[in-house]
């Protein structure tokens, strides 16, 4: 495959700046939430349509990981900046001329759409939280080395450590490859978008990849957009007049990653305003599916799912019928979509522009969205047997962390050291019957530490093995059992399409199709 990963394995970050060779970023956002309402979708038509998930690309890469309680849904959407299908193969060049995106040697393994969907139990408002791709965070296991970066490279770090690891073992199925260096990229990301937002459990995860965005606009079109004010540029080949138009699946391409504006400078574009811009297509593309009767039309809807199926990948765990039953008030407008905030612009250590963020606001926002018990309330301590391993050279550390979760009511049956392995990054493992206390585990040490299942523990036993990125919280600090923390960081909206120059959180309520920026 020529200028593919494999011949090229240390590939995975597209150079930074303006020009043409951005373009194919072009569809990133909005990539994601289309893949869940295609899921979404799946439920209206289910009975008329055989073979839904035969051609599904499926991935284990969230085996073993403890999942949400109380019926409730998370489901983590990364879109990637690749001109590659799902098995690395590249696109059809009459999808690379519509785009204007290049070819197969541009792009790269960067998760440049990142967006959790929370989907309660009970029926509730669904919320759809965005996270800047771009922010400066610590990457969990160090993938490829690199320990801290912006958020959306832990994907592409992984993905090239296992290439190159792959290669040295000789394997030689091109598509065997690709897969098993993607799982390891999907991991990466998950570990590192599930430590950022404070060890939300992710239940599952869809990953697509550009072509995915311009396919279902293409099946879809027209599809009806909103604008505050007459606005253009040349680089994305936006044009588009104050007020209501349709548009077709080129020109959503456009609306979708247009973030500047030369001709009116006082509209003073931002990566964040395009991420709004992204949230309103994706409500006005539920609008237009529902609308439309696209549900209705077995047809139309076979069309987005071959769509989904040449370009989609989804977790294994994901069972797409229970889904679609759960989910299908989201193209009602029963969902909110949320930016994440940042703090600053600023320069990483390697001279990269990143955003910084302030991580105990991000994650007080994701608990109270998500409907996370607040800090301060008291939960019942799991009765598990916990086990603490220091695998660090910080001595006493054991014995320190021993302490402060006897002080929140964990039962600690032993502590020890292994001198042998010196890991990165702490984990909590658990047996059978353990997953609960697993997570309040996690939880009680700030929730960032992954909770993975393990054969090997004991049934109603959970071992913490603490790694290089361990911090013990403050005396009265970390999240449930007991203790508290400052309360989370008030959730504020503004309203939809209000044009301000921050777009920072405020929220875009889904049902209507709302004016943006």
């Amino acid at each position: 495959m020529a200028g593919s990963v494999w011949d090229e394995p240390t590939r995975r970050v597209a150079p930074v700046g303006a020009g043409r060779r951005r373009v194919a970023v072009a569809g990133k956002a909005a990539l994601g939430m289309v893949a869940a309402l295609v899921l979404a979708a799946t439920g209206y038509g289910w009975t008329t349509l055989n073979g839904l998930t035969n051609g599904l690309v499926t991935s284990n890469a969230l085996d073993g990981e403890a999942g949400s309680l109380g019926g409730d849904t998370n489901i983590l959407i990364m879109g990637l900046d690749s001109r590659l299908d799902e098995n690395g193969n590249p696109l059809p060049q009459d999808i690379y001329d519509a785009l204007h995106a290049g070819d197969e040697q541009n792009g790269g393994y960067n998760a440049n759409v990142l967006m959790l969907l929370h989907v309660p139990g009970d029926g509730s408002r669904a919320a759809s939280i965005s996270i800047p791709r771009d922010d400066y965070v610590d990457l969990p296991g160090c993938p490829d080395g690199v320990c801290k970066g912006k958020i959306k490279q832990a994907y592409g770090y992984a993905f090239d450590q296992k290439a190159r690891e792959l290669i040295a073992q000789g394997v030689t199925d091109k598509t065997q490859r690709e897969q098993q260096a993607r799982d390891a990229g999907r991991k990466a990301q998950i570990d590192t978008v599930r430590q950022f937002l404070g060890g939300v459990p992710v239940d599952h995860f869809v990953e697509v990849t550009l072509v995915a965005f311009f396919q279902i606009a293409q099946v879809v079109q027209p599809i009806t957009v909103c604008v505050n004010q007459d606005t253009q540029d040349s680089y994305s080949g936006a044009n588009f007049h104050k007020g209501m138009q349709q548009i077709d699946a080129q020109q959503a391409v456009a609306f979708v990653r247009q973030r500047r504006d030369y001709v009116h400078p006082e509209l003073n574009f931002t990566d964040l305003d395009r991420a709004r811009r992204q949230q309103a297509f994706i409500i006005s593309l539920a609008y237009q599916l529902k609308q439309g009767g696209a549900f209705a039309n077995p047809a139309k809807l076979q069309q987005i799912l071959d769509v989904a199926k040449q370009n989609t990948a989804l977790d294994s765990r994901l069972d797409v019928l229970t889904f679609a039953r759960q989910a299908s008030s989201l193209t009602g407008g029963n969902v909110t979509f949320v930016t994440l905030p940042i703090d600053h612009f600023g320069k990483s250590p390697k001279g990269e522009d990143v955003n910084f963020v302030d991580l105990a606001q991000i994650r007080g926002i994701v608990a109270q969205l998500i409907g996370t018990p607040p800090p301060t309330s008291t939960v019942a301590v799991p009765t598990a047997k916990v086990s603490i391993v220091n695998s660090t050279s910080r001595n006493g550390l054991a014995a320190q962390t021993q302490q402060f979760l006897a002080g929140k009511g964990f039962t600690i049956t032993s502590v020890g050291t292994d001198n042998r392995h010196r890991l990165a990054t702490s984990t909590i493992f658990y047996g059978r019957d353990a997953a609960d206390a697993a997570n309040a585990l996690s939880g009680a040490l700030g929730g960032g530490i992954a909770v993975k299942a393990d054969s090997e523990i004991a049934a109603g036993h959970v071992q913490l093995v603490i790694g290089a990125d361990f911090k013990l919280p403050a005396a009265g600090g970390g999240g449930q059992p007991g203790g508290g923390t400052t309360s989370p960081t008030t959730v504020t909206t503004t309203p939809p399409g209000s044009g301000g120059d921050d777009p920072g959180l405020g929220g875009i309520s889904g049902g209507q199709i709302p004016c943006v920026k």
